[in-house]
């Protein structure tokens, strides 16, 4: 694991820079000369905090095969008559 260290103008001018490194490692941003934050990957901030994947993340899984969802009517499960 690397550690990197950026001013907060060079995180301004270069955040895909930064992103890149935060997958190596954390990224310290400083703002004159004190580190005033950290970026991190979020799987290394899911390993630090021990939370999983929401289930909103879970549902918009990008690399996920499409399927067919069709539920039936709400309806046909309560034994309701449908109203046209």
């Amino acid at each position: 694991m690397s550690t990197t260290t950026m001013t907060s103008r060079e995180f301004n001018q270069d955040t895909g820079g930064a992103k890149k490194a935060a997958r190596q490692g954390p990224v310290f941003i400083t703002d004159r000369g004190q580190v005033s934050h950290v970026l991190l990957s979020i799987e290394e901030y899911r390993r630090l905090t021990g939370k999983g994947m929401s289930l909103a993340e879970a549902v918009a899984q990008p690399d996920a095969p499409d399927f067919e969802f069709d539920p039936p009517r709400l309806g046909k499960l309560l034994d309701v008559p449908e109203f046209d």
